[in-house]
């Protein structure tokens, strides 16, 4: 539930129950963070294909993009995703508490790789002051072996993950989990 009218999993129809479907069979459920985009349901598919893409990136591992999507929202004091992605790294990355909590404490202290903590720096420090981001943060990430695609994506998923906590915090999206 939220204060923005959604469409739930029973009640959906056409195009929203068709998304819904996939959302399910992928991930068993329809996170009530999704559902608050069905009330536009080209919104809807597009994060839907988008979160389908990450999730199948070529190089930005699981834990790396849901440490992204973890200390991103930290930052924008959304509960619900730090929650979420904090189950998810313990969950489906087999990380235990504690590497989660050092990770929120300190994201150089996690257990992703150095290249990836790197990288995970650069995301942290554009989504939080853009105006930052420098021609040596992206030559020192570059030199660690990501690719400008990389660079790219990894910085539009934070800042896709600014764009959901401001909707989930906004239409105050109820805990599903």
């Amino acid at each position: 539930m939220s204060i923005l009218q959604t469409v739930t999993p029973e009640s959906a129809t056409g195009e929203v129950a068709e998304i819904y479907a996939q959302i399910k069979q992928a991930w068993g459920h329809v996170p009530t963070a999704i559902q608050a985009f069905s009330a536009n349901p080209f919104l809807l598919k597009h994060q839907w294909e988008y979160y389908s893409s990450v999730m199948q990136h070529p190089t930005l591992t699981f834990p790396l993009t849901a440490s992204i999507r973890m200390l991103v929202s930290q930052a924008g004091s959304c509960t619900y995703c730090i929650d979420m992605n904090a189950g998810m790294l313990m969950n489906m990355a087999g990380w235990t508490p504690e590497q989660v909590a050092s990770t929120r404490a300190d994201f150089k202290n996690s257990p992703l790789t150095p290249k990836e903590k790197m990288l995970l720096g650069l995301v942290l420090k554009a989504t939080r002051d853009s105006n930052s981001v420098t021609a040596l943060d992206l030559q020192a990430a570059r030199e660690a072996g990501w690719s400008d695609g990389d660079i790219l994506d990894a910085v539009n998923h934070g800042a896709r993950m600014v764009a959901a906590d401001i909707i989930i915090n906004g239409f105050k999206v109820e805990r599903d989990f």
